[in-house]
């Protein structure tokens, strides 16, 4: 009798010590097994209708951002899950909703659409899943809706604007100018960058004309303009849309007679398309032909073997969007989870970009050099940086809770 105890303290321990072992073994086969698995990246891009194009330039940048890293995030492979968006808001919470309630991927690459963006903010903000926005300006992302799980790598459309309203009230013999874009929060935005940049310098607005996203019927419009009888014209439009309204505005024999302006957009990637119709269109944005740095040197050799393609500034924002997100995976240790070490990378980085370094404003949006490009045959040609190290919007600081 006096041994059964011992006896079965004995068997006790044995059978503690298994479990723990097991245990244990478990959570170190859960360890290994969440290390390997693949990091999710759901891209939400446009891949029909008239901003198709700069959503194959966005995927085709980041995908080379990646080979450069291996095909590795802090070094786990990458599974990308696309959603074609169709630059369409009505059908974007949807969308949305199913790369991450359905799809469950870790992180979401998007958009271009402004309006789109402002749904998928929306989702993110809510669910806390990582975004990166590889192209909509939407200017309250980096305002009133800022958040701590979502980055922009491209710029706010007040940014590439204003440069443009600063560039022009610097040149005398512009006082006045007419504006002309799409109604909908990119163009709004972009129009009152201008307005903001040229005003400021003493111009003023003669007119302001708008048409609905994504109208292309612009002779009415043009007309105005001829009659305005402006010093330049501001013009925002992008994709198909620009390559048309530069054909139209050239053949209303405008071209020669009111010089043209806009944000870069407006020339960005469908200079092929214009047949010449945009030659000595100036405009301003992040990046043009012919920033010779080893870096931009590199990226560009490297896209045309790729891709058979020449890169624009929608290829640079998805390349750079793979390099921040590489900073933030490899600071997290491959751990998606560690949302201290993955955000505080990406927001500390400096990215050795294309187009030249720039670092994130306490907002997520780039705080970068804006510069002043001419269509030169099939070149946005740089002629100079228009504003250097240009921040957001002082409204949209000011409404962003973050970093003060």
């Amino acid at each position: 009798m006096t041994d059964y105890p011992k006896t079965c303290r004995l068997a006790r321990r044995t059978l503690a010590s298994t479990v723990t072992l097991a245990l244990l073994g478990c959570a170190f086969v859960g360890t290994s097994q969440a290390q390997q698995a693949k990091i999710k990246v759901g891209m939400m891009l446009p891949y029909t209708g008239t901003f198709a194009p700069l959503g194959v330039a966005i995927e085709n940048g980041f995908r080379l951002g990646l080979q450069e890293q291996g095909g590795k995030l802090g070094g786990r492979e990458v599974e990308i899950v696309k959603v074609d968006d169709e630059s369409d808001p009505a059908k974007a919470t949807e969308n949305i909703n199913r790369l991450v309630s359905r799809d469950k991927v870790d992180v979401v690459l998007g958009t271009v659409h402004s309006g789109v963006a402002a749904a998928m903010v929306r989702v993110t903000r809510e669910s806390g899943t990582l975004q990166i926005i590889p192209n909509a300006g939407f200017a309250p992302v980096a305002g009133p809706l800022c958040s701590p799980n979502i980055f922009r790598t491209s710029f706010s459309n007040w940014q590439s604007g204003y440069a443009m309203g600063v560039e022009m009230a610097r040149r005398g013999k512009v006082k006045n100018v007419a504006t002309i874009a799409w109604r909908y929060a990119a163009g709004e935005e972009a129009v009152k960058g201008f307005k903001d940049g040229f005003t400021k310098g003493g111009g003023q607005i003669t007119r302001e004309l708008w048409l609905p996203f994504p109208t292309v019927e612009f002779q009415a419009l043009l007309t105005e303009i001829g009659a305005a009888k402006a010093d330049a014209t501001y013009a925002f439009f992008a994709g198909a849309g620009a390559a048309k309204f530069l054909k139209d505005y050239d053949q209303a024999g405008l071209r020669k007679t009111i010089p043209l302006v806009g944000p870069g957009f407006l020339t960005d990637g469908i200079l092929e398309a214009t047949g010449g119709a945009a030659e000595g269109v100036e405009t301003t944005l992040h990046y043009g032909d012919g920033i010779d740095t080893p870096k931009n040197n590199a990226f560009r050799l490297a896209y045309a073997k790729t891709f058979k393609l020449q890169p624009d500034g929608y290829a640079v924002a998805g390349y750079d969007s793979a390099w921040l997100l590489g900073i933030g995976m490899k600071a997290a240790g491959g751990d998606i989870t560690r949302r201290k070490e993955l955000f505080g990378a990406m927001e500390g980085a400096t990215i050795d970009s294309p187009r030249g370094k720039w670092k994130m404003s306490p907002a997520h949006n780039p705080i970068q050099d804006h510069y002043l490009r001419k269509v030169v045959g099939n070149e946005n040609r740089v002629v100079s940086v228009a504003v250097k190290a240009l921040d957001d919007d002082p409204s949209m600081i000011a409404a962003c809770p973050m970093g003060k």
